[in-house]
């Protein structure tokens, strides 16, 4: 299970702190898929960073009690100056897994070829966020975490990154972080939307779709 309580994230600006998350409250059963929509802006990438990790909270808590992907393709954390299998190696190591039943998955997977064996930094924006999804496919987590990332590299390797998330993880929990309606009614049971730091949840995607269309309406 996530357990996300009275989660409040703020930014220090010129003009003062502005908070992004404003005491959100959610829970992720094992399995569970949960769709979150919001404007461009809304803090939905935000809240994906702080329910990883990645982030801290201003205030409240985030309790997990099963094992939590990062935002899949994040490829920020990724050392530049390290090859694509040397960057695989290390998040191995971080995450306590074998390097070498690692190894043909990536590789296959990505697409890469030799690229594997060349600096990250040297890599297109497409290349990183190939080697991102295949090693975050190559570790096996409780939840993942989709912040808008399966739409990588042409329509045919956007099926593929489909079909190995949605299809062969299909029983694992998911935290689906969208813009797009159609994007979370496809994959999601239930569904919330961010609007103005607040998350509003919703058990029927329909209400949450009507609610995040009549959000947009009154703008």
């Amino acid at each position: 299970m996530i357990r996300i309580t009275n989660l409040v994230k703020q930014y220090p600006t010129r003009h003062g702190q502005v908070t992004v998350l404003d005491h959100v409250n959610l829970t992720i059963q094992p399995g569970e898929k949960v769709g979150i929509l919001g404007r461009n802006g809304s803090g939905k990438s935000t809240l994906v960073r702080l329910i990883s990790g990645a982030e801290h909270p201003t205030s409240g808590t985030v309790e997990r009690s099963m094992s939590v992907s990062w935002p899949l393709a994040f490829f920020a954390g990724f050392q530049g100056t390290l090859t694509g299998f040397d960057n695989l190696r290390l998040v191995c190591r971080i995450y306590g897994v074998d390097f070498k039943s690692r190894v043909s998955f990536v590789q296959e997977f990505s697409e890469l070829g030799k690229y594997l064996k060349e600096p990250v930094k040297t890599y297109s924006a497409g290349m990183r966020s190939r080697l991102a999804f295949a090693i975050s496919m190559s570790i096996e987590f409780d939840c993942f975490l989709i912040d808008e990332i399966t739409a990588v590299g042409d329509s045919r390797f956007h099926e593929k990154c489909n079909e190995e998330l949605f299809g062969r993880r299909g029983d694992r929990a998911m935290i689906v972080v969208s813009h797009q309606p159609e994007f979370i009614r496809e994959h999601c049971d239930h569904a919330a939307v961010l609007v103005a730091g607040k998350l509003h949840k919703f058990d029927q995607i329909d209400e949450a779709m009507q609610f995040y269309h009549d959000h947009l309406a009154s703008i």
